[in-house]
């Protein structure tokens, strides 16, 4: 006999996933932007809210030398993972037998970041500012460290004010002779030689007293950017945020209407916030971007087939890159000590990256769900290239391109596998089981993990035949990872980390 799987009642059971699904993901990937709310029969409404917690820990590099890129055990790096949170908003509904309309809101893409305690990532950055003192200095002076630099400051303070007083005595020596010229004109054979040497004497000594004043001024520029870095006590943070807003068009066809195609614009927010501090960013130490919001626009478009005798839906969904042209306020100390301008405003170039996603379900049994979900990212086309830092950084590179300050080796893989068992009319549990690539190792310091594995639990109860609330839990278990600089030095170390993800959701369905 062959088992009627009506979707009315096994919705109950495959919805109660959706609560924490699919969140917390490689690179930047945050809420892997859901469409199942418009896959929905009928009028459908959800409000969803998705709290991460992670503890990702770590050790610093000992090795500080700056022609070296090789990892060796440092310090411990306490947490590093701010909590984080987001919302999810959809709503769908039939205009016929045909056609569908549906608006979502979700937070794609994010990052939150905030290195604390005695590490390089955090507060007086010596190393680097003795190895910014030694590559200015050293060749020509053998000043190596802060301590050398104030000395040579000092030395060369006391020189020039030899040097102006020396000049001042030549100039009161030189107007006596002129004086005693003016009143005697019969001495001009015996003084005017004396005179113009002296004048020759004082204009080169004029412009060497010059020279070492611009000389002095670039190291008392270095002193400043050496007693800013050091007075520093901030840690590296890094917080990003986007928002999307998706407005979906549905239309279905065969004879059954089981084919559905669908698709619509995608309007997308974006902002963040990057400092860099402690000795692993070398000369980039101080550094601080401020990425003001943004919003460009992009699009979304999918297929799906249902036959709701056997619970089976299925939907692949693309979409599109979305291309942002931001105005960003740099500061970078270092370009001070140098003698240029540290605080520099333009604009930045960043696109959020494409991405398909593969959603499934088919009934087991009648009350029984099996699930399945699939998200491919090419995060290894993205990169955050702030216009200032990448300047700056084509000295290291010595080419035109420079560095990315944020960029990812890899693409990004997750897979999930779940089952939804309705206990009760009005009650259904679900599990899943996970898997995350990550998008490389090393990868950013700024989010040192690859990838995870995860399993996780989930409820959704009915009050109303209307009104359901749902509610799930995810514990995730992170890949170990190499935290790299954007000069591919080895910088930091992280292993054995986990994290969880708790969701509540509150949803109207009317078929």
């Amino acid at each position: 006999m062959r088992h009627n799987f009506q979707l009315k009642t096994l919705a109950i059971a495959v919805a109660s996933l959706s609560a924490v699904s699919l969140t917390h993901a490689a690179a930047l990937d945050r809420s892997g932007q859901d469409i199942t709310a418009f896959l929905q029969d009928g009028l459908y409404a959800e409000a969803s809210y998705t709290y991460i917690d992670a503890d990702v820990t770590g050790y610093d590099s000992a090795n500080t030398a700056s022609n070296s890129k090789e990892y060796v055990k440092g310090r411990e790096i306490d947490d590093i993972a701010e909590s984080y949170d987001f919302f999810r908003y959809g709503v769908k509904t039939d205009v016929n037998d045909t056609f569908s309309v549906g608006i979502l809101y979700d937070e794609p893409f994010g990052a939150a970041a905030d290195y604390v305690g005695d590490n390089n990532f955090v507060g007086a950055a010596t190393g680097a500012v003795n190895d910014i003192i030694a590559s200015q200095l050293q060749a020509t002076t053998g000043v190596t460290d802060v301590a050398g630099l104030k000395e040579l400051i000092q030395g060369t303070e006391t020189t020039l004010n030899n040097s102006a007083n020396f000049l001042d005595q030549s100039r009161a020596q030189v107007a006596q002779l002129q004086a005693a010229l003016q009143n005697d004109p019969s001495l001009e054979p015996v003084l005017r030689d004396r005179i113009d040497t002296a004048l020759e004497q004082i204009a080169a000594g004029e412009t060497k007293l010059a020279e070492g004043r611009a000389q002095l001024a670039g190291l008392e520029r270095l002193e400043n950017f050496a007693d800013g870095r050091l007075a520093n006590d901030e840690g590296t943070q890094v917080e990003v945020r986007t928002e999307s807003i998706t407005g979906i068009l549905g239309m279905k066809f065969g004879q059954n209407k089981n084919f559905q195609v669908y698709g619509g614009p995608v309007a997308q927010r974006l902002k963040a916030d990057v400092k860099l501090r402690g000795s692993a960013y070398g000369g980039a130490t101080g550094y601080t971007a401020h990425i003001s919001p943004d919003q460009d626009y992009g699009w979304l478009a999918g297929f799906a087939y249902s036959k709701p005798e056997i619970g089976l839906k299925a939907a692949l969904t693309y979409r599109s890159e979305i291309d942002h042209k931001a105005n960003i306020g740099e500061t970078y100390p270092l370009v001070g000590a140098l003698g240029g301008n540290p605080e520099q405003s333009g604009t930045i170039d960043i696109t959020t990256p494409e991405s398909v996603n593969l959603d499934f379900q088919t009934g087991i049994n009648p009350t029984t769900l099996a699930t399945a979900r699939v998200r491919y990212v090419p995060w290894s086309d993205f990169e955050i290239v702030p216009p200032l830092y990448n300047q700056v950084s084509k000295r290291v590179t010595q080419d035109d391109k420079g560095l990315a300050l944020v960029d990812y080796d890899k693409d990004q893989w997750v897979v999930e596998l779940g089952l939804a068992k309705r206990l009760t009319p009005a009650l259904a549990v679900s599990g899943n089981i996970g898997w995350d690539s990550g998008a490389g190792n090393p990868t950013t310091s700024l989010g040192p993990i690859e990838g995870y594995y995860s399993a996780g639990l989930g409820a959704k109860y009915n009050f109303t035949e209307n009104w359901a609330v749902s509610a799930g839990g995810k514990y995730l278990w992170f890949g170990d990872a190499k935290g790299r600089i954007p000069t591919g030095k080895l910088a930091s170390d992280f292993q054995d980390n986990d994290g969880y993800i708790l969701g509540v959701k509150l949803s109207y369905q009317d078929k």
